[in-house]
């Protein structure tokens, strides 16, 4: 396979990235849109607007705020192309975090509205996950040089860690620990999106060596930071399922 991947439809040539990301935004949404008919939403039609607006701004805030702060080097050279340019799925999730509970306390919903969320995320970042993979090493997000027999060419003859399939895998097998935990018994309101984010965030913290991230002189990354930050935010959830 040739990277970046495109897909041609007559005269025009689609990158592959772009389309894969388009495709995860309309299926997370409609299995949003499905689960929410299936289901009793203690929040209204108005208040579930107010909270996406919420989320759609801090997330959009957060994932390029982290992006940029994610490549120190470029700080000194800063331009609004680089912070367009520059962004990050652990700044889009935290900052829509911080949207979310930001705008439920100014509605006053005092429920739980990521429960909803949780399985359209899991979808949505698993189809963007694969257009970054088809995107090779144009999108930055490809992994560590490795001789594992199932490491990928991505164009320059460097075999390389596939990491957002790695990404993928996990994003799944979450999906399946959370709908098997819920087999076992009803979880408590908002439990099923904090496991997601505990999940996903102890991922990324790991994963994060292999990749080319740059690293404070103490060993970590500005992701692996906002990591630590979002799991001491659920650290009494942490406790809860250790003890």
């Amino acid at each position: 396979m040739h990277y970046p991947l495109e897909i041609t439809a007559g005269p025009f040539h689609i990158p592959a990235h772009l389309l894969f990301e388009m495709l995860a935004y309309t299926l997370g949404y409609r299995l949003y849109v499905w689960q929410r008919s299936r289901s009793r939403d203690p929040i209204n039609d108005e208040q579930r607007w107010q909270i996406f607006m919420g989320a759609a701004a801090g997330a959009f805030l957060g994932s390029h705020l982290l992006g940029v702060l994610e490549r120190p080097a470029e700080l000194a050279q800063f331009n609004w192309l680089i912070w367009l340019d520059n962004k990050t799925i652990v700044g889009g999730l935290l900052g829509g975090l911080i949207g979310v509970e930001t705008t439920k306390k100014v509605i006053g919903v005092h429920v739980s509205s990521g429960d909803l969320m949780t399985f359209p995320l899991i979808v949505a970042l698993a189809v963007g996950r694969l257009g970054c993979h088809f995107a090779g090493l144009s999108d930055g997000t490809h992994g560590l040089p490795s001789t594992l027999p199932w490491a990928i060419d991505f164009g320059d003859g460097i075999p390389r860690h596939p990491v957002n399939l790695y990404e993928i895998t996990m994003l799944f097998a979450l999906a399946a620990a959370i709908r098997f935990r819920e087999k076992q018994g009803p979880l408590p309101n908002g439990m099923r999106f904090k496991i997601f984010m505990i999940g996903y965030l102890f991922w990324r913290f790991f994963v994060e060596w292999l990749k080319p991230a740059w690293f404070f002189p103490f060993g970590l990354s500005t992701i692996q930071l906002a990591c630590l930050a979002g799991l001491f935010y659920y650290r009494k959830t942490i406790v809860h399922f250790a003890s």
